[in-house]
């Protein structure tokens, strides 16, 4: 299972807002990039889903991947995966997995086998900053899988799995392992920092209430601008 200071109680407390919401208690709260990982396509929508606000939230864990000639190899931390495993083969139960690729791979790092695999093991969720491919297959995972591309060619390509539960920079977004994911089927995903969640918890009922203000006066005739000054301070 995913290791995290987060409970049960604030997963459910978490899950009547929307990505949006968590985004802006964590801009309140200085976190980089409000914890928005961007350019995200979710690939196993239904048209049920894409129609109606459906939210995942679990702990992540992550897997760091390389390029094979060795390509900006000073940068990456040392290499964790046991010899003679294969790194999805230690999925963490409960956990939204997520995938950092190099930039400008044209491969893939997740396909159906790989997807399924995760799903028996028990993965809530699955986010990759890169490449997917195998699409149907990955539908047919009933897992959400969020990615910023799609390929038809294979991860042996280009990639080689280098760490597992390592921290990861995404475009300035910054994911440890047992963070809290929010993977929102309409607006996108977010990543709260462990040692952020009771903070974002206790903002999240004033910022609703405050633009639930500004809305209803905007309705009734007042200025964004008068609007925010009475709600918004």
């Amino acid at each position: 299972m995913a290791t995290s200071t987060s409970t049960t109680s604030q997963i459910n407390a978490l899950k009547i807002y929307t990505a949006c919401d968590i985004a802006d208690a964590l801009l309140k709260l200085k976190v980089p990039n409000a914890g928005f990982i961007a350019d995200l396509g979710l690939r196993t929508a239904s048209l049920r889903t894409a129609s109606k606000n459906e939210i995942t939230i679990a702990p992540a864990s992550t897997v760091l991947f390389a390029s094979k000639v060795g390509k900006d190899a000073a940068q990456l931390p040392e290499g964790n995966i046991p010899s003679g495993q294969h790194y999805v083969d230690l999925t963490q139960s409960d956990s939204i997995v997520i995938l950092s690729q190099p930039e400008d791979q044209k491969c893939a790092v997740l396909g159906g086998i790989m997807a399924l695999r995760m799903k028996v093991l028990n993965a809530r969720g699955i986010v990759v900053h890169g490449r997917v491919r195998d699409i149907e297959e990955l539908k047919s995972t009933g897992l959400p899988i969020w990615s910023t591309g799609t390929s038809v060619v294979g991860a042996n390509a280009e990639a080689k799995p280098h760490a597992i539960q390592v921290p990861l920079n995404i475009d300035g977004t910054l994911i440890n392992p047992g963070d809290l994911i929010f993977l929102d089927a309409v607006n996108g995903v977010v990543a709260i920092p462990q040692d952020k969640v009771a903070d974002v918890i206790e903002l999240l009922p004033k910022l609703v209430s405050a633009d639930d203000r500004v809305k209803e006066d905007v309705e009734q005739g007042v200025s964004v601008n008068d609007a925010f000054k009475r709600h918004r301070g």
